[in-house]
């Protein structure tokens, strides 16, 4: 009880510290594109889904058309991705090891800076996160019927719309019921189906959207990832990929939480709680790694994999 109160006496602290800050800087490039985004409102956008656009709608129909009013929601998601991670961690090991994932968190660049600018990162990685939470209400009421099936699929399609990133999380989830032996019954009962059957019609916005435009996310996407061309192998862009890590992960929190998570990694096959949470890190981070060969993805486009392996490297 005394973690809990700890936690979030931490989480309000830093919460109102950076609401405090929200109107000291000037709005970043991405910050007025996505304002403007908003002035009218679409079930898609030339790079990304509708998510973010009504997410600043919603703050500055409140707070009016300003940094703070821009800005309002990056803190409070923040906050809500900080308490799901450490509710998670309780349930999952204890309230310990959920803490400093907690702590670890919110001591990186990477996720402070989404905490005070609106982008698509800080919807991305809340929703990212709730799901998982709800995913693992599944695996604990296994083989029984739950509705938090349903729900991750919602929360798995709010937030493609809001990074289509997300996607991953379906394929995560796929590779867990298929690695843990006790969880393969999943795919004979409909809960998976309803879950896939929900995300699916999330996703009709954008696609009908992009078919509308022909298909230019498609186009932008494989142009950001360096695929519009042929392909190459190139080694030094890899090594450029890891390297860009370093600074917006932290240093010493980057490295660390990658020896832990390679130093578990056995332990993690005949662990169902580890393997979970591996999972739910490395396609994300498999996929850009790879791609990185022929041209350096940026470090926040794997950003989604740093909650569970922050988790997985503090479990004991």
């Amino acid at each position: 009880m005394k973690i809990e109160r700890a936690v979030w006496f931490f989480i309000i602290a830093i919460t109102i510290l950076r609401l405090a800050l929200l109107g000291t800087t000037d709005l970043e490039f991405d910050e007025a594109h996505y304002w403007m985004w908003s002035q009218r409102l679409e079930p898609a956008y030339f790079s990304k889904g509708p998510g973010v656009a009504f997410a600043i709608r919603a703050s500055t129909m409140i707070f009016g058309d300003n940094e703070f009013g821009v800005r309002f929601f990056s803190p409070l998601l923040g906050a809500g991705t900080s308490l799901l991670l450490f509710y998670l961690g309780r349930r999952m090991f204890n309230a310990r090891t959920a803490f400093w994932a907690v702590i670890g968190l919110n001591a990186t660049p990477i996720f402070n800076i989404g905490s005070f600018v609106m982008t698509i990162d800080p919807l991305s990685i809340f929703f990212w996160v709730a799901a998982m939470f709800s995913f693992w209400r599944v695996v604990e009421t296994s083989p029984k019927f739950s509705w938090s099936w349903p729900l991750t699929g919602a929360l798995i399609g709010l937030g493609f719309l809001c990074k289509y990133t997300n996607v991953f999380e379906l394929l995560s989830i796929i590779l867990i019921l298929a690695l843990i032996p006790k969880l393969r019954v999943e795919f004979r009962r409909p809960g998976f189906y309803l879950m896939a059957l929900i995300f699916a019609a999330c996703c009709v916005p954008p696609v009908r959207w992009n078919q509308q435009h022909a298909w230019v996310t498609i186009g932008h996407l494989k142009s950001r990832g360096g695929v519009a061309q042929s392909l190459g192998f190139h080694p030094l862009e890899f090594l450029k990929f890891i390297g860009e890590h370093f600074l917006p992960y932290s240093p010493l929190l980057f490295l660390g939480v990658a020896i832990a998570v390679i130093a578990v990694w056995k332990r993690a096959q005949q662990q169902p709680r580890r393997l979970l949470l591996m999972w739910f890190g490395l396609p994300v981070f498999a996929f850009y790694a790879l791609l990185s060969f022929n041209k350096a993805a940026a470090p926040i486009w794997d950003v989604l994999a740093l909650p569970s392996f922050d988790e997985h490297a503090r479990a004991r």
